[in-house]
């Protein structure tokens, strides 16, 4: 598992932090089981840090989302070798959290936000991002060079 913590990163110009924000945190976790767990239990641990403590509604939605789109990783965007990177972005403004989740497959890419089919009532899975959906304000994806793709989601704190 790679652990590459990149707290004094510089936050990307597109997306740039107010004067006030905390730096976004970020990571890079194997795309293993093991990786998306981890990237739920340190969300939650960063979420505590920024002031939303673990027992808060906040930081419980949070690191179920983070769970939702690591396990989605490791499961669909998996390549060997590769790992998937997890950013958190905290914008004081409402607050809100944005959430990316980046992995290896390019080339796969879920249902467009609204799209989403629910699955049958007899399969165990299929309903992981119906709930990024229902929990977040908005989501969707983006590309990166010719081998990634980012699966975003927003939530506010409150």
């Amino acid at each position: 598992m790679n652990a590459d913590i990149a707290h004094s990163r510089a936050p990307r110009p597109e997306r740039a932090q107010p004067a006030d924000a905390p730096r976004p945190f970020t990571i890079r976790l194997s795309a293993t089981p093991r990786g998306a767990r981890l990237a739920r239990r340190l969300a939650a641990e960063q979420l505590h840090g920024w002031g939303w403590s673990y027992d808060t509604e906040a930081n419980r939605t949070a690191a179920l989302l983070v769970a939702e789109l690591a396990a989605n990783a490791v499961r669909h965007g998996r390549v060997s070798g590769r790992d998937f990177h997890l950013r958190l972005s905290l914008h004081p403004q409402g607050p809100a959290l944005r959430i990316e989740v980046t992995d290896a497959r390019a080339d796969r890419f879920p249902p467009r936000p609204g799209a989403l089919a629910p699955p049958s009532a007899d399969v165990d899975s299929g309903r992981g991002l119906l709930l990024v959906e229902a929990l977040s304000t908005h989501w969707g994806t983006a590309t990166h060079a010719p081998y990634t793709k980012t699966v975003w989601c927003e939530v506010v704190l409150g």
